[in-house]
């Protein structure tokens, strides 16, 4: 509470606790009646008073706090904005460098296929000569060994 609202509060307390003690006292006289009637004037408009400024400051406040909800959804929907831009522009990039490594890959392995293949193909012939020439070379070294040529 601020100071200028306790002690409106205090005020209103006190007014009202006069009030009540003048109930409980016996009958006075008209001069007495008249003090009352002003401590009852006295209090309802401190009350008055006192609730005219909570009222006052709860509208300025409402105000403030509105405006700063305002202000801080704008700077969260501009952030968001940027955001979901640099996210946007980040996987446009990184999808062209994966649809351009996944091509370079594809190209690899592609052209390694068709080397392998015309590796084993050529390894085949290779190692048909091989064993043709060594069955030859094998039955010469026998032909030798048994007829006693020997070079």
């Amino acid at each position: 509470m601020t100071f200028a609202t306790f002690r409106t509060a205090l005020t209103t307390m006190l007014g009202a606790a006069a009030f009540t003690l003048t109930l409980t006292l016996p009958a006075a006289h008209a001069e007495e009646q008249g003090a009352v009637n002003r401590a009852w004037n006295d209090t309802r408009q401190a009350t008055d008073n006192a609730w005219d400024k909570t009222k006052s400051g709860s509208e300025k406040a409402w105000d403030k706090t509105k405006q700063g909800t305002n202000n801080a959804w704008d700077k969260t929907k501009n952030g968001s904005e940027k955001a979901w831009d640099k996210t946007k522009d980040g996987t446009s990039n990184a999808w062209d460098k994966t649809k351009s490594g996944t091509e370079k890959a594809w190209d690899k392995t592609k052209e390694g296929t068709s080397d392998a293949a015309k590796s084993t193909k050529n390894w085949g012939k290779r190692t048909g000569k091989a064993i043709g020439n060594w069955g030859d070379k094998a039955g010469k070294d026998i032909s030798n060994t048994f007829s006693g040529d020997s070079k």
